[in-house]
């Protein structure tokens, strides 16, 4: 995405990952953005001012007094300049001064008078991150509706592994990408039907046969989707994950009320992404009571599977002029299969990957992802975050949509 005539402020304080802002000034200056930098006296600690200052073509802001006074109200203007800031790295330090309105530097001034949606990357070590003071002053800025970057989890400065670590450029840039998407509206007009996480069939009133599905790719295509302008209906097996803003959800457990569910909603629909991982048995007949396990005596426990229902050949025999994109999780002879379910099942498309791939293992927050298309086009994409995935699969269904 190209940000020619965006105006983008970056905040930087002080914090070691601030080595990472001069990353982040140079791909936004390269997708065309105009760029200023605002910086905390600590941080200048970390990376000098005209690093930064040569990256962006810019004055850095450091001083909340510029030695021209004529050039004293300098936080104003710039606030109404902005078409969006980012705090990237945002300290233990700088969230709480944000979170309680403070304005004793250049920086937590700036974030007083700016006009537009803002953005915060916390990084900062495991134990600050994870302090309640912290989680406090984060619920805070969100209920005013920023952003916050969820950190990455690894090894620290310090030593210590947990979450706490900057995330990459490209993820930063993505979140980005999102507000500037949000007014694209691109699927305005839209009707998406979007199926995430896993389905839950009963042994009894207790247990199930399950599975890892966590739903975060399902959740961040249906929020794709509706910051992209479309009516998004999303179906869901039992996760716990928010609703994405914008869009209406439907709760299911087993594999059978998911299939109701989608076969209750598809003919309205232009596009069709199915993402859950739907169980291909359900128990016969589950018990009534828990089974208890000296019942079994001393042999083990056998259980008689039918087969559920098959959402995504069921959409593929009543499609029409929907567009219908599957999921395929294989861990062996991974396109051979894939390419087998996108023609047995009349799919358009088919996003391919293997739990066993580094990155893109069931909860993680990353994916690694090949696309398959009917008209015998593939794409291999190397591994991003979830919500990056899920507007390529947007992006990728669109097209598809408009060669037909």
């Amino acid at each position: 995405m190209s940000f020619a005539g965006k105006h983008i402020i970056v905040g930087v304080t002080g914090s070691i990952a601030a080595y990472k802002s001069a990353l982040l000034v140079r791909e936004l200056v390269k997708r065309g953005a105009e760029v200023r930098v605002v910086m905390t006296p600590a941080a200048c600690e970390f990376i000098t001012p005209l690093t930064l200052a040569t990256l962006s073509g810019s004055d850095v802001v450091i001083d909340m007094f510029p030695a021209d006074r004529s050039k004293g109200t300098w936080h104003i203007h710039l606030g109404v300049w902005a078409d969006l800031m980012i705090v990237a790295p945002a300290s233990a330090n700088t969230i709480a001064k944000l979170a309680h309105g403070f304005a004793d530097n250049a920086l937590t001034s700036l974030a007083l008078a700016i006009r537009c949606p803002m953005v915060i990357a916390p990084a900062m070590d495991t134990d600050m991150y994870l302090h309640t003071a912290t989680k406090d002053n984060l619920d805070i800025l969100r209920r005013r509706e920023v952003d916050i970057i969820q950190p990455e989890s690894g090894e620290l400065a310090s030593g210590l592994t947990g979450p706490g670590r900057l995330p990459e450029t490209h993820v930063l840039m993505h979140a980005i990408e999102r507000h500037f998407r949000a007014g694209d509206n691109d699927l305005r007009g839209m009707a998406v039907l979007v199926t995430a996480g896993p389905t839950q069939e009963p042994i009894d009133p207790v247990r199930y046969i399950g599975n890892r599905s966590s739903g975060k790719m399902g959740f961040a295509i249906a929020e794709a989707a509706a910051l992209r302008g479309a009516a998004v209906t999303l179906v869901s097996g039992p996760v716990a994950l928010p609703t994405p803003e914008g869009v209406t959800r439907i709760d299911v457990e087993s594999a059978r009320e998911m299939h109701d569910a989608v076969m209750k909603y598809y003919d309205v629909q232009n596009i069709c992404i199915l993402a859950a991982a739907v169980a291909d048995f359900t128990v016969s007949t589950p018990a009534e009571q828990k089974i208890k396990k000296h019942s079994l005596g001393s042999g083990g426990m056998q259980l008689a599977l039918d087969r559920t229902p098959d959402i995504l050949a069921g959409l593929g025999e009543r499609k029409g002029d929907m567009l219908l994109v599957g999921f395929a999780l294989e861990t062996e002879n991974e396109q051979e299969n894939a390419l087998r379910k996108l023609k047995e099942k009349n799919a358009d498309m088919m996003v391919l990957n293997n739990p066993r791939v580094e990155g893109a293992a069931f909860g993680s927050d990353t994916n690694v992802a090949t696309l398959l298309f009917a008209d015998g086009e593939h794409e291999e994409l190397e591994r991003m975050s979830k919500a990056q995935l899920a507007d390529i699969i947007i992006d990728r269904a669109l097209i598809a949509l408009r060669k037909r």
